[in-house]
């Protein structure tokens, strides 16, 4: 391997040697056999040039890549990313020695990187024992268009879902069991992730809006093993990287069956407490088989709420300055939801892992203290949590609804509904899940917007639909 000493006397030589060129906004797919010789390429010329290389391949390898400057890029788990102007373009050298099976990629860009590992993770909906709802990271985040006075018409319930944008990211789901460690040992890279086998089968893919942060590619795997941990990436449109992500399915016994495709109830996406569906190829329930009784009670709650809160003059006198009636009818509607589809669950076994799927567990690199999720647990003899729910023929466990759902609503809509939560000090704890977003001291209950009810980690600590 060359030092840098010697680079830089022969950096000019370089210059005019470069006989391969890098075009401005693509990727070059390259692997050592392929290298031109000398070992170089010309850079295009841009005011603000952004190159980026990523491993494509599992071996460990010394090679260095030097720009005219001789600024090496350097290279973190698989990835480089440098960024500079090139006024008169430049060159790229590789300095280094390699089988000719390893693989590479060299992306150069004027607007970004286009090699990434995405701040965003994908989003665990829930598991059963043998299968497993995800979603990507959003993106094309809904633009709520509010009535205005004198024509103040609230939306009724959505029967039907939106209308999927005409253009949206390639999104690519990989999951492999934890134990193996397979996926988070490799070069941390979207085209060295994309090229691993996956475990499980994917059912369906598809497009869903699941709340106001945006669309996602929504995926439910199948043929998973039960009580195993398992780690997931998301590629994005081959370059871009999101995870890891860890979830645990359930054990053999659990019960209840996933629901999702709900229009009225977007977010409700997870496990629910009804006997697994006879009419399903998916065996999951959605809005073609979901009982008549849950589903017409739901729609007749939300149109009875719409017509109370519009008696206000709503769009002409205003009871806040920072809320409307539109902003209290999502905020009802997702509260409803919530409170209408009780969550099962079940409590993970202990172990000194933070790859669990109902608890929080000591993690033993951050020290994190350990906490339990707001499970209640359900008698064959308890009486269901909504009505409309047929009793289980087993015990299961319920995952109660964040508390900060409903002080959402409080927040949102005006006085004269009536809209209350229950306090902490009042048993608030035995219908929702308290403490877990906004804090368990009294004065950091009901502050500022709701937040995160779950992590990367599998930890999910109470229902925030």
């Amino acid at each position: 391997m060359l030092p840098e000493t010697l680079l830089c006397l022969v950096n000019a030589a370089l210059i005019q040697a470069a006989t391969a060129s890098l075009s401005i906004n693509t990727i070059t797919r390259l692997n050592f056999q392929d290298l031109p010789s000398p070992p170089t390429f010309s850079l295009p010329a841009a005011q603000n040039l952004t190159i980026t290389v990523a491993f494509c391949s599992s071996e460990t390898i010394s090679t260095r890549f030097f720009l005219t400057n001789v600024t090496s890029i350097t290279v973190n788990q698989g990835l480089g990313t440098f960024a500079a102007s090139f006024l008169d373009g430049g060159v790229l050298a590789i300095d280094g020695a390699s089988s000719d099976d390893f693989s590479f990629e060299i992306g150069t860009s004027d607007s970004g990187p286009m090699h990434q590992v995405l701040a965003t993770f994908p989003l665990l909906g829930d598991t059963t024992s043998n299968q497993a709802l995800l979603f990507s990271p959003s993106f094309d985040p809904p633009v709520f268009s509010d009535p205005s006075y004198p024509n103040y018409t609230l939306p009724g319930p959505s029967l039907s879902p939106p209308s999927p944008p005409d253009s949206y990211p390639n999104f690519t789901l990989i999951i492999s069991p934890t134990s193996s460690q397979t996926l988070t040992s490799l070069p941390q890279t979207a085209c060295m992730i994309a090229s691993q086998k996956s475990s499980g089968n994917i059912a369906n893919e598809s497009l869903w809006l699941r709340d106001e942060e945006g669309w996602r590619t929504q995926w439910i795997l199948a043929g998973l093993s039960p009580q195993t941990n398992y780690t997931a990436y998301v590629t994005q449109d081959s370059m871009k990287l999101s995870g890891p992500l860890y979830f645990v399915t359930k054990s053999a016994v659990f019960a209840c069956p996933l629901a999702a495709f709900l229009p009225y109830c977007p977010g409700v996406t997870y496990a629910i407490p009804l006997p697994s569906p006879d009419n399903s190829d998916l065996s999951i329930y959605d809005s073609t088989n979901l009982p008549s009784s849950i589903s017409d009670t739901l729609i007749a709650y939300f149109t009875n709420f719409t017509t109370t809160l519009t008696t206000q003059a709503c769009g002409r006198d205003y009871y806040s300055p920072l809320q409307t009636c539109a902003d209290c009818q999502r905020a009802y509607f997702r509260w409803l939801c919530s409170v209408s589809f009780p969550r099962c669950g079940e409590q993970s076994p202990s172990t000194t892992t933070t790859t669990t799927a109902s608890s929080i567990q000591t993690s033993s690199s951050t020290g994190i203290p350990t906490a339990t999720s707001a499970l209640q647990p359900q008698t064959t003899s308890s009486t269901p949590r909504n009505s409309a729910f047929s009793s289980m023929n087993m015990p299961y466990s319920v995952l109660l609804p964040c508390i900060e759902t409903c002080q959402a609503a409080d927040r949102a809509c005006p006085n004269f509904l009536g809209f209350a939560c229950p306090l902490a000090r009042f048993n608030a704890n035995q219908s929702y899940g308290v403490g877990y977003i906004d804090g368990a001291e009294p004065d950091q209950q009901g502050l500022g917007v709701p937040g995160e009810a779950q992590d990367q980690w599998g930890n999910i600590w109470c229902n925030f639909v």
